[in-house]
Parts: structure tokens; C-alpha cells; sequence
């Protein structure tokens, strides 16, 4: 009987044994068929469906920047267009109103403020619009991009429409809001002036307060190319330039170039480089990028500066010799290869030393880091196709500073001199600030010593200003005959000066060299 009992216990533990190994079997075996997510699903999908007769809207949300926040989205801008006429058309359905100001003084373009919706008709659907911002996130994630913080609010539209109307809103309603949107934008457009110098500023934990790397100015710049003083073929080849950059776009894209192309401006102070760059503006109808480069940290920076200008614009950057130091690391390479000179034991002098150390710390104060390779990145990197129809222009003071591979055609493609007036440039200034020619007897006189004395077109516009109710064509061409007169005396004065120096350098050395060879007769003597 206790033989019997015990064979019962043991057959029972072998099936518990056996029921327990297959049920493991079993149990990996619906976790490799993931029954649970087949549940899941088909759970979700009568969530949507019972969700579908409750609330019947789809949405379509439209944020303000994509791309990781590198740059704002073209269909948000078409979408906040078309909302403006959207907005003025909805009555008193819009309670807060956003007000800018319009290409007509004494107008303001509307729009709706966030929280706020509007209602539109299609082809007898109606969509409703939704403007709401969302706050930035608090949380440990770094908010870190492109060298500037995501602190600033999140702007977004929202669409909100009926499911039945789904293909007509999808495929018809949301490109008709684009081909509208882009409509009013041309219409309402405003050339502007944009710097990369605002109100915005680095907090105290290294993030940027601020929202867009630009800010702005309606550019209003009266100076063309009809009223430019230069050589009137100079200017023509320069405006045909222009207009073959302008209609280039199946050219660039059929030789494989990024649609830009690269403008040196260089020459004396006063000679027009900056009204140079307003003519090209208001002829070509662009906008304006002037970039402080001294503002700029991190080359980083100087590309996300890039990504945010728009088609259809001029990127600037003046005094490119005085904005940085674009060639450091050259110049510290050469730096070093001279103190590996100095070792063979000459003595440095105190005053080079200390401002050599004096230099050093400028160097470490200096709170940019962009580079020439950055630079040079900027222009025809990889970045420099983000978009087309960009035009790049540097000027300079002093071209023989800059770095070759800085200016070479390719990223420089166009080198404009800008010169000292000429007669071609004086008979203009002339007969616009004038209104006389070279039939004027005091013409002959200026003409003549502009072609024996330089003098920028600005200073002989200043002297052709008239600057009160007595002054006339006689007695401003007498004050740039005087002051042209003036001007050579100078230059006459100041070559007799550096001819004498040269002079009295040449017998101070034949001077030692018949000390020298004295001394030696001497010594042969002896």
C-alpha cells in the first residue's frame, strides 16, 4: 500500500514535471507568434474607430521651424500669409489681432494671436485654423542646437476638418493655401536689412536667449545704379552681370554649381563700395544679410547664420581684412618657425617680447572662433547650396591682405576695383549734383588735375554739394578746383619729402661704404 502510494507521487511529480516544461514551451512560443501586439493593434484600431464616431476632425499641424530648428518652414510662412486675408475676411470671429506694419504707411497687415481660430470656406467645406505656441521643455534634456539654445516658444498652425472632406482638404485645399500664401508674401514683400547684431544675448548657463539669428530693418536705401558714380562701361558690365546671375538658374543647375556667385569690392576708403552694394540691391530687388563677423563665436554659428538667409538676397561682409584674423594660424606657424630661429642664441628684444605677450592675451580674450577654413566653408562648402539665388559680396580696403585661397575665382568669382573718381565719374557727379556740363568754364580745371590727383568720388560729391541758398554751379566747382589744388600741393610736398629722405638713405650708405673701404686702406697700410 505505501509502495503503491509513493509510485503514485512520484508518476505525479514527473507529470507536474512534464506539463510544466511543455507549458514553457507553449509560453515562448505565443511570445514568438507576440500575440500581445496582435491584441494591441487590433484594440488600437477600435479605439480609432469609436474615437472616429465621437469626434469626426482630422488635424494637420504645421510647426514654425523645421529641421531641427536650423530654419524656418516655408509652408508655415505661406500658411501665416494666407491667414492674414483669412483673418480680415473672418469678420468678428477673431477677438485678438497681431498687427505689423504694411508697404503702405498707413495700413497694418493683420493677423490672428495665438489661442485665437479662424474659420474658412473650400469649395463648401469648412476648415478651421488654430494659432497656439507651445512652451520649451524644463526638463534635463540639452535644448542645444546649432550653437543656440530652443528656449524661445514653439510656434505652430493647426487645421482642423471634418474626415469626409479629407481628400478634398489633403490634395486640393492645403496647395491652393500655398499658391495663395506665396501670392500675398510677393505682394506684401518688403525688402529688408538684416544683422546678425540684436537685443539677444548668452544667459548664464551658455545658452542662447534668443529666437532667430537675424534681426531687421525695412531697407530703404535710395542709391541705383542711375545714380552711382562711375564709368559708365564699368557699370554696364557690372549690371549685365547681374542679369545674367539673376536668369542663370538652369545654367547653374546644368554645369552642377550651387546658384551663388561671389563679389570682391575693394579699393580706398570713400570710393563707394557700400553704395555699390545698395545699387546691386535695389536693382536685383534682394535683400540685405550684413554679417558682423566679430559677433559670430563658432564657425558652427557662421553656418547657422547661413541656413537662416533666404532666396533672393546679398550676404555681406565689409572690411573682411579687419573683421578677424582670418589667417592666425598661418601667421602662428610662422610665429613659431621664427622662434626655432631664434635659438641659435640671439637675444630677443623687451619691447617685442612684451608685445608679443600683449598680443597673446588679446588672442585669448578674443571671444569668436571662427577660422578661415570656416570662412571659406561659408562660401562654396557643402552649406552653400541650402537654397539659391544667393549673391556673396566682401569688401576691403586693403585686397593684398587677404588670404589667396579666400578670393579665388570660385568664391570671389567677380573682383570690382573701386578707384579714385575719373573724368567719366566727375562729368556724372557733375551733371547730377549740378545739373551742369562739361561746357562749364571751371570744368576744364578739374577735369585736368583729376587726372593728376586722387580724390575719392566721395569727397568730389562733397564739394559739389551745395550747402546753402548762395551756392551754385560756379561756386562749387571753384571749391573742388581749390581743394584739387590744394590735394596736389600736398602730394607734390610729401613725394619732394620722401625723395629727399631716399636721397639722404643713399649717401648715408655710400657714406659708410667710403668709411668702410678708408678703414681698410688703413689697415693695409699698417
Amino acid at each position: 500500500m505505501e509502495a503503491s502510494s509513493l509510485w503514485s507521487g512520484v508518476n505525479s511529480g514527473i507529470v507536474l514535471s512534464l506539463m510544466a516544461v511543455v507549458w514553457t514551451m507553449l509560453w515562448q512560443g505565443l511570445q514568438s507568434l507576440q500575440l500581445q501586439h496582435f491584441f494591441g493593434r487590433h484594440s488600437r484600431h477600435l479605439s480609432r474607430r469609436l474615437a472616429a464616431v465621437l469626434d469626426p476632425y482630422l488635424t494637420v499641424t504645421v510647426a514654425e521651424y523645421d529641421g531641427g530648428r536650423m530654419r524656418r518652414s516655408d509652408a508655415y510662412k505661406e500658411a501665416q500669409a494666407y491667414l492674414q486675408r483669412a483673418t480680415r475676411e473672418a469678420c468678428g470671429g477673431v477677438r485678438h489681432l497681431k498687427a505689423e506694419p504694411d508697404k503702405d504707411p498707413d495700413r497694418l497687415v493683420l493677423s490672428m494671436d495665438d489661442n485665437e481660430e479662424v474659420a474658412d470656406e473650400f469649395k463648401g467645406a469648412t476648415v478651421w485654423w488654430l494659432a497656439y505656441s507651445a512652451q520649451p521643455r524644463e526638463d534635463g534634456q540639452s535644448p542645444y542646437f546649432w550653437g543656440r539654445a530652443s528656449r524661445t516658444e514653439k510656434r505652430f498652425y493647426r487645421l482642423c476638418f471634418l474626415e469626409r472632406d479629407r481628400d478634398l482638404i489633403l490634395g486640393e485645399y492645403l496647395p491652393h493655401v500655398r499658391r495663395e500664401g506665396r501670392a500675398v508674401m510677393v505682394k506684401n514683400r518688403q525688402r529688408k536689412l538684416f544683422t546678425n547684431i540684436s537685443g539677444d544675448s548668452w544667459d548664464s548657463d551658455g545658452f542662447w536667449s534668443g529666437g532667430s539669428a537675424w534681426s531687421h530693418v525695412v531697407f530703404e536705401h535710395p542709391k541705383t545704379f542711375a545714380t552711382l558714380a562711375m564709368d559708365p562701361a564699368k557699370k554696364k558690365e557690372i549690371m549685365e552681370d547681374l542679369d545674367a546671375f539673376r536668369n542663370g538658374k538652369d545654367y547653374y543647375a546644368r554645369v552642377g554649381k550651387a546658384w551663388k556667385r561671389g563679389y570682391l569690392l575693394y579699393g580706398p576708403p570713400g570710393t563707394g563700395k557700400s553704395t555699390m552694394i545698395a545699387a546691386m540691391a535695389n536693382y536685383l530687388d534682394y535683400d540685405v544679410y550684413d554679417i558682423e563677423l566679430t559677433s559670430v563665436r563658432t564657425n558652427t554659428d557662421l553656418r547657422k547664420l547661413f541656413i537662416e538667409t533666404t532666396s533672393k538676397s546679398i550676404i555681406v561682409i565689409e572690411d573682411i581684412d579687419c573683421s578677424l584674423d582670418l589667417t592666425g594660424k598661418r601667421k602662428k606657424k610662422k610665429k613659431a618657425e621664427a622662434a626655432e630661429e631664434s635659438k641659435d642664441g640671439e637675444k630677443k628684444d623687451g619691447a617685442e617680447t612684451s608685445a608679443s605677450k600683449e598680443e597673446e592675451r588679446d588672442d585669448d580674450k578674443s571671444s569668436s572662433k571662427v577660422t578661415l577654413s570656416g570662412v571659406l566653408n561659408f562660401i562654396d562648402g557643402l552649406w552653400s547650396a541650402c537654397g539659391g539665388e544667393r549673391i556673396i559680396v566682401f569688401t576691403t580696403n586693403h585686397v593684398e591682405k587677404l588670404d589667396p585661397a579666400l578670393i579665388r575665382r570660385g568664391r570671389m568669382d567677380k573682383h570690382i576695383e573701386m578707384s579714385y573718381c575719373c573724368v567719366e565719374s566727375f562729368r556724372f557727379l557733375t551733371r547730377v549734383y549740378l545739373d551742369a556740363d562739361d561746357s562749364h568754364p571751371l570744368f576744364g580745371a578739374a577735369a585736368s588735375l583729376l587726372r593728376e590727383v586722387d580724390m575719392t568720388p566721395a569727397d568730389v560729391a562733397e564739394n559739389l554739394t551745395p550747402k546753402g541758398p548762395g551756392e551754385d554751379a560756379d561756386s562749387c566747382l571753384a571749391a573742388l578746383v581749390e581743394a584739387l589744388q590744394k590735394a596736389k600741393e600736398k602730394a607734390l610736398a610729401k613725394k619732394a619729402k620722401e625723395e629727399a629722405a631716399l636721397a639722404k638713405k643713399k649717401a648715408g650708405g655710400k657714406g659708410k661704404e667710403e668709411a668702410a673701404a678708408d678703414e681698410a686702406n688703413d689697415n693695409d697700410d699698417e
